[in-house]
């Protein structure tokens, strides 16, 4: 867990001021416009409210976020995006599954198995590693902002199943349907949150150091470069040293 904690922490915070806004751009239009398949109001369509609140994150602009909302929902003309799984194992034995949106399937496996490949993991069949992570939701919360004792009466009024007090933070855990309760309740209280996501969590870690653990960083961190990677899950846990 605190691997995960550490990591999507670290992500919000990259995506927020990526220089590669562009790319990032990209990836947000392609998870708006497959969200917005399942209907096109954001109050009913969680996937899509929450692809919406990133591309806001990354100050992507208003009509930018509409048009893909249209190409999802047929309004407008579009690319045809399927969404597709992958996974693999790092360097270390760590567990990686990848979640992707592509207009060709084929392609994007290609690519993804030959960055695996260059980068000193593997790719291996569906349902390998995908037992090793179960969907939750995970907010996580500054240590600073608030004490323990309040934020785990805000968190498990609210419905969430779990606290976790970890070095620097407080990662909340909750079943996804209680996700936007728990959030909002936290931010009722004008708590700052540092991320807040449906995500995959593993189930257990793997420790890994040293040269393994700056591969597995670095393998992680060219398969979320693909164009096609929307989240990349794994199950490593490295000194705080090396994911900074």
């Amino acid at each position: 867990m605190s691997g995960h904690s550490k990591w999507a922490t670290i992500k919000h915070k990259k995506a927020a001021t990526d220089a590669k806004r562009g790319q990032l751009f990209t990836k947000l239009i392609k998870e708006i416009t497959i969200a917005a398949r399942a209907g096109g109001k954001p109050e009913n369509n969680p996937r899509l409210r929450t692809a919406i609140e990133r591309a806001r994150e990354a100050s992507m602009p208003a009509e930018n976020i509409e048009r893909a909302i249209k190409k999802g929902t047929g309004e407008l003309e579009g690319v045809s995006y399927e969404d597709i799984t992958l996974e693999g194992y790092g360097p270390g034995g760590v567990a990686i599954y990848i979640e992707g949106v592509s207009d060709n399937k084929n392609r994007t496996t290609s690519e993804i198995r030959t960055i695996f490949s260059k980068k000193g993991g593997n790719m291996a069949g569906a349902g390998s590693v995908s037992w090793m992570f179960e969907k939750k939701g995970y907010i996580v919360v500054s240590k600073k902002a608030i004490d323990e004792d309040r934020l785990m009466s805000i968190v498990l009024d609210a419905g969430a199943e779990d606290l976790v007090a970890e070095e620097e933070n407080y990662a909340v855990k909750t079943d996804p349907k209680d996700f936007d309760k728990v959030k909002k309740a936290i931010e009722a209280e004008k708590i700052p949150i540092e991320s807040a996501e449906i995500t995959f969590v593993p189930k257990s870690t793997v420790k890994v150091v040293g040269e393994d653990a700056k591969k597995v960083l670095d393998l992680v961190d060219s398969l979320e470069e693909h164009e096609d990677v929307q989240n990349v899950y794994a199950n490593f846990d490295i000194p705080d040293e090396l994911i900074k």
